[in-house]
């Protein structure tokens, strides 16, 4: 217990309170994070002592806001726990890992490493597996002692390509291949072969032969001329002829992207001209390829042989390896898309096991043999007995994980001996554990992480500022009329007009014909209250009335019809105009003529008269030792 108290006396010196608000404590790290984040973001900056007095004030109404409850609202809660989801994310992956993987990927495009493989077939559970590993060490040593690689390959791999390569990859390139594959290739010196390693396809390993430096890419377009599924010699012959003509009509000058919409059989670049768009080392045939890169820019070569077909090449241009910044796009979406996306999380579920403490309980082992033991064999009569169970599997943090809940992510039909059963447990276990030790994470990570704490903390006062401003001061001040009258008649002299306005609306129509039945129509039915909504009624979309309240320069139709302006080009939609009713006013008859300036105006006044009242409501305590602490920017 001492230790503990000693902890947390020094967690409480580390980061002291700053200030209290209404009996709520305000720590230093909120408070610099915030002064420093502003900061950054002010043109005009303020002193320390000016930014501590704009920071009572938001924390004093964010008080008013608790303490009507805004912060219980389910809507609120509902919005901030959305929030919430979205900004925990960054927080629940390693961000270090993540930039090992995209960094350790881009160095990787800088080369191609030329391979050998061998692949075994994958083993039926756990220890078949092991034993198809111990066989691929045999082989291993086998070669390492002389045998021929071609005869190992021929006797023992299940790679299909085996019949066209005896094993032999050749150069490829990073992101053609699984990443744990990838990484053996990539990280076994030249001369070596890798440890066993295993993927979904099987167990392989590889030998590296050599590492060159990577070509970039190459943009290329082809015609081809295609093999039919059965052929002899006379047929390919005349394919052959056929394609050689097509290639001496393209080298005097016609238009390669013509001819290979008019010749090309590839379906899917003969529309775009044959352009196949930019490729690198291991994305095409060996043979296409190598006749591609072996190209200059602007280069047709001669007819290629390939399984598919002859093709005709035309190299267009090329490019480098692409800089960091710009591979990094591409980069993430492969790393997202392949077993490289669970690393950040996995290395992060790493650090929470050893920041909770995580432990397997050393008596589970045999807790798990014995009623293994006594129920004679693993069936669903031990899951069933098993989810009975409050036996301890681990701890972590304050928590503890009985054995009941990993057997019920059991599936108790699964026949198993004895070991395979406990071996089936312990990695249930490991998968109920990582995600248990996540959310008990990412419960504390409020308090165990200040960059997190204090990006929700800003985002929940935020909203709790906007509701209560708004209700206090914006929408107040909008729905109280009889305080926004009030307060223009006292003011009215600030709202005075140095120059005429005109109030009104004016009309406008869309030719002379329809202003002409318009303006009967005003006469018929007379000047009255309901007037525009007749007309508009009667004439729909072919008129548009616009009530204003505007000074020279304001509008151009007000300006032309009252203000000497010139006339207003007319529009596809609108060529005629009008003044239905209004004139020109030298004053402002009434709140609604300057309702804008006035409602900013009465905002000001009510913010201010909050604040006094906040100030005189709520109590307010600074550390003047704690202040300063903090350093002036």
């Amino acid at each position: 217990m001492l230790l503990i108290g000693t902890a947390l006396v020094a967690i409480a010196a580390k980061d002291p309170v700053l200030m209290k608000i209404n009996g709520k404590d305000i720590k230093l790290s909120e408070f610099e994070y915030l002064y420093h984040k502003n900061h950054q973001q002010q043109v005009a900056k303020e002193s320390l002592d000016q930014y501590v007095d704009r920071f009572v004030t938001y924390k004093l109404k964010v008080a008013d806001a608790e303490a009507e409850r805004i912060d219980t609202l389910p809507s609120f809660v509902k919005e901030l726990n959305g929030y919430r989801d979205e900004i925990v994310r960054p927080f629940l992956t390693d961000t270090a890992v993540q930039e090992r993987l995209v960094r350790e990927a881009y160095e990787r495009m800088k080369v191609n490493v030329n391979i050998d493989h061998m692949m075994l077939s994958l083993g039926k559970d756990y220890a078949d597996n092991q034993k198809q590993i111990a066989m691929a060490d045999s082989l291993i040593n086998c070669i390492k002692q002389g045998e021929v690689w071609d005869s190992i390959v021929a006797k023992h791999s299940i790679d299909p390509s085996k019949v066209r390569n005896n094993g032999h990859y050749g150069f490829i390139t990073a992101g053609a291949f699984p990443y744990v594959f990838e990484y053996a290739a990539f990280n076994t010196p030249v001369g070596e072969i890798s440890k066993p390693i295993r993927t979904d396809y099987g167990i392989h390993f590889v030998r590296v032969n050599e590492i060159r430096p990577d070509e970039g890419q190459i943009r290329a377009s082809h015609i081809l001329v295609t093999f039919p599924r059965k052929m002899d010699d006379a047929e390919k012959a005349r394919l052959k002829a056929k394609a050689d003509s097509i290639y001496n009509v393209a080298k005097s000058g016609a238009d390669f992207a013509e001819l290979a919409k008019k010749h090309s059989q590839d379906p899917g670049s003969s529309k775009r001209g044959g352009d196949l768009g930019f490729f690198g080392r291991g994305r095409m045939v060996p043979t296409f390829e190598n006749a591609a890169f072996a190209l200059k820019d602007g280069d047709i070569s001669e007819p290629v042989e390939s399984q598919f077909g002859f093709h005709i090449i035309k190299r267009i241009e090329s490019r480098g390896v692409p800089s960091f910044e710009a591979s990094r796009p591409n980069i993430e979406r492969m790393i997202a898309s392949d077993e490289r996306s669970k690393m950040p999380r996995e290395a992060k579920i790493g650090d929470a096991k050893a920041i909770y403490n995580y432990t397997v309980n050393p008596k589970l082992e045999t807790y798990l043999k014995d009623e293994i033991a006594k129920n004679g064999k693993f069936d669903s009569t031990l899951v069933a007995k098993l989810r009975e169970s409050d036996f301890p599997a681990c701890t972590y943090g304050n928590e503890s994980l009985p054995v009941k809940d990993v057997a019920k992510t059991m599936n108790p039909k699964t026949v198993l001996n004895n070991d395979a059963a406990i071996g089936y447990f312990n990695a249930q276990l490991e998968g109920l554990v990582n995600t248990r030790i996540m959310d008990y994470y990412t419960a504390n990570l409020i308090n165990d992480n200040e960059d997190y704490r204090n990006l929700l903390n800003e985002y929940r006062d935020g909203m709790l500022l906007f509701e209560i401003s708004n209700r206090k001061v914006w929408e107040g001040a909008g729905k109280d009329t009889t305080g926004l009258k009030n307060f223009f008649e006292a003011n009215r002299a600030k709202y005075a007009w140095d120059k005429p306005h005109f109030k009104g609306i004016i009309l406008s129509a869309k030719n002379d014909s329809v202003m002409s039945i318009v303006q009967d129509d005003i006469y018929r039915i007379g000047r009255c209250d309901t007037l525009t909504q007749t007309l508009k009624k009667i004439h729909g979309n072919n008129i548009k009335m616009e009530r204003m309240v505007v000074g020279p320069g304001d509008n151009k139709l007000a300006d032309y019809l009252f203000f000497n302006g010139p006339a207003p080009e007319p529009t596809a939609a609108y060529t005629k105009c009008m003044v239905l009713e209004g004139g020109i006013i030298t004053a402002p008859e009434g709140v609604s003529d300057v309702r804008g300036q006035v409602t900013s105006d009465y905002q000001d006044v009510l913010e201010k008269e909050w604040v006094k009242e906040l100030k005189a409501k709520y109590p307010v305590s600074i550390d003047k030792k704690v202040l300063k602490k903090i350093k002036k920017l």
